[in-house]
């Protein structure tokens, strides 16, 4: 059949497939162009938030302070012993008269699996000590969280109160 054909018809064939080479060729390109700018962008953006991650050490460390620490929960008594002594340290700190921490029943935490320690602190101080100790409260690495805050005023003094504080520790 292709003897049958003259040389006219025969260039326009070999014509009519290299522009079907260029038309796949370019299509071809072009989905892996757009693939390629995407990568591109993308890379782009994540370089962005690699370079937010990646502070000087000063601020590194503004940033660190304001995080709490917290220690993993220890078996009962031992976490009970360090979770009392260091919020008597912080009582102790701010001048706080207080009664004995005294021991309040807790149950079990879903989330984490452990038990919640409770301890109640009944105090009496100035106002600017109990807002001391809420600000202060945070640098405790055993605290798991604040249950229960009281304030009562005196009626003669405001700046006298009563406060009865519970706050919560996980133990294993």
């Amino acid at each position: 059949m292709i003897e049958k054909l003259s040389q006219k018809d025969i260039r326009t064939l070999k014509i009519g497939a290299v522009f079907a080479a260029v038309i796949l060729v370019f299509v071809l390109g072009s989905k892996w162009y757009d693939h390629w700018a995407g990568a591109r962008v993308s890379l782009a953006q994540t370089k962005d938030k690699l370079g937010l991650l990646d502070v000087d050490k000063a601020k590194r460390e503004g940033l660190m302070s304001i995080v709490p620490v917290f220690e993993m929960p220890k078996v009962k008594e031992e976490q009970m012993f360090l979770f009392r002594d260091k919020l008597n340290e912080q009582l102790k700190r701010l001048r706080i008269n207080r009664k004995p921490l005294q021991e309040v029943a807790g149950g079990r935490s879903p989330d984490a699996g452990y038990t919640l320690l409770r301890l109640k602190c009944i105090a009496t101080c100035r106002f600017t000590q109990v807002l001391d100790l809420l600000a202060n409260l945070k640098e405790n690495p055993y605290l798991a969280g604040i249950e229960e805050v009281r304030i009562k005023c005196n009626p003669k003094n405001p700046q006298d109160v009563e406060l009865d504080l519970t706050v919560s520790t996980f133990v294993k």
